[in-house]
């Protein structure tokens, strides 16, 4: 059975004592959940990630970056390898965010080497795809989807793909006050569960979590969990508050 996800990305948000009261603030929240199943993963800035991993150490969540470099060493200054997240025994990565596409250029054939860093130090992709307005606009939707997948992933092993998380992410439904509905949510994921089906088999696509990562909160987080190949979320703004962050973990 594929995990259920719940993922927060904290962005370039919170002073080092507000992010410790948060990081605080969500485990002792889920410390009498029952996870089944479920893992919470919190990414933090990667200045705090240390501080994350010794909470995580008595805490029923795991820690996340939220980017890597693709070189594996050396005189790259300002980049954090694979091996220094593994190092830290950082479980999670998120790759190919829509902002870093956006604002670092960030391309397919970059992306790739990045899951090759994090897949070879153990550490777990979650690899993000997704839209912009115009694409959906225009139709292009899931064009746009399957040539992201195919172009940073599809050069895996299955046995490598087994590892990787998949995080939807409608471009044009963050921070823009558009939503994506629980059945737009469902038509793609199940759209890229096909694709990797197709590449692979439905045995391994059967195991792979994919995520949405549009808005979600707390009001919203049932309905999209509801959907057969949801798995959980990648949440922006709503996890910088721990009681929403929470509730939406209830929600699962």
């Amino acid at each position: 059975m594929r995990k259920k996800i719940i993922a927060g990305n904290w962005k370039m948000n919170k002073a080092f004592a507000d992010a410790e009261e948060l990081i605080s603030d969500i485990a002792e929240g889920i410390e009498d959940l029952e996870l089944k199943n479920t893992e919470v993963v919190l990414c933090p800035p990667s200045i705090y990630l240390e501080m994350a991993s010794d909470i995580a150490e008595e805490s029923e969540f795991k820690v996340g970056a939220q980017n890597i470099s693709d070189k594996e060493w050396g005189a790259y200054t300002g980049e954090i390898s694979a091996a220094m997240l593994q190092s830290m025994e950082i479980s999670y990565c998120i790759i190919g965010h829509s902002e870093r596409r956006k604002y670092f250029q960030e391309d397919h054939a970059l992306l790739a080497a990045k899951v090759d860093q994090a897949l070879t130090y153990e550490v777990a992709p979650i690899f993000c795809c997704g839209e912009l307005l115009q694409d959906r606009d225009a139709g292009r939707h899931f064009e746009i989807v399957k040539t992201q997948l195919q172009e940073s992933l599809f050069h895996l092993t299955k046995e490598e793909m087994r590892n990787v998380v998949v995080a939807y992410e409608p471009v044009w439904a963050i921070g823009t006050g558009m939503n994506a509905t629980a059945q737009q949510a469902q038509e793609m994921h199940a759209f890229i569960r096909k694709t990797l089906a197709e590449k692979y088999d439905a045995d391994t696509a059967s195991q792979i979590s994919i995520l949405y990562g549009g808005s979600c909160n707390a009001k919203n987080a049932k309905e999209i969990f509801s959907q057969p190949d949801v798995d959980g979320v990648l949440i922006g703004g709503a996890s910088l508050n721990a009681d929403e962050f929470i509730q939406i973990i209830k929600s699962i």
